[in-house]
């Protein structure tokens, strides 16, 4: 988006009007702002209760006899380099979303949006990428009913791509906004509502990945910590 768009939205020239300023309809739209932001919180916080019954889940399913790890010397998960790589683009997105956040705070509509679009990139690489180490497990065998390590591995990289996907329904949603003129306060909250959401997923993500590359060694410290052993 040029830098006339960006004006032409209603975006404030360097060193000029700043969103700390506002007062009337401009005051209404921090409001709004405040408020969507604490609803994505809320809507998290439901998201994360539900992922920490799924990993309480998976805990207490591996003390159990038929479990076969991932991280066996033939398993697919003895060399996770595709799943560091899935990371590697996960976090640059959530690094490039970032990047417009504070951009367009600054007024920089053309470097704002070109970190927003690369954002969004980054995030469908990630998709794909999941979607590839799927084909991987299936090629060597793991599918979702062979083994209960499989089943989990499947359900919670699934829900996390699930809920990556539906952000990229609000980051398209931002990027439109982008090619018409509007209140530039509307795109400042829509990029900082994504690059939130993408930093929570990146969290998620870390947490998922450490938890399935681990070893049966580690879940039973962790079943014994918990007081399920």
């Amino acid at each position: 988006m040029s830098t006339q768009l960006w004006k032409h939205a209603g975006g404030a020239e360097p060193g000029g009007w700043s969103p700390g300023d506002a007062h009337g309809p401009d005051a209404s739209i921090q409001d709004r702002y405040r408020t969507a932001k604490v609803g994505l919180a809320v809507f998290l916080g439901v998201v994360t209760a539900l992922f920490l019954l799924f990993l309480l889940a998976f805990i207490i399913r591996s003390q159990v006899s038929d479990w076969r790890p991932l991280t066996d010397p033939l398993a697919p998960l003895a060399h996770p380099w595709m799943l560091w790589v899935n990371t590697a683009l996960l976090a640059l997105g959530s690094g490039c979303l970032q990047w417009a956040k504070v951009a367009g705070e600054r007024n920089q509509a053309s470097t704002a949006g070109l970190a927003f679009l690369l954002g969004g990139a980054f995030a469908v690489a990630f998709l794909a990428g999941q979607l590839w180490v799927w084909q991987q497990f299936a090629a060597f065998g793991y599918f979702v009913s062979g083994n209960p390590a499989n089943s989990f591995f499947y359900l919670l990289t699934g829900l996390h791509g699930v809920h990556l996907a539906g952000g990229l329904v609000a980051w398209a949603m931002v990027g439109l906004r982008m090619l018409r003129p509007g209140p530039s306060e509307r795109l400042r909250t829509g990029m900082a509502l994504c690059a939130f959401y993408w930093h929570y997923l990146l969290g998620l993500w870390l947490v998922l990945f450490a938890l399935l590359t681990s070893t049966p060694e580690t879940y039973q410290a962790i079943a014994a910590f918990c007081g399920l052993r």
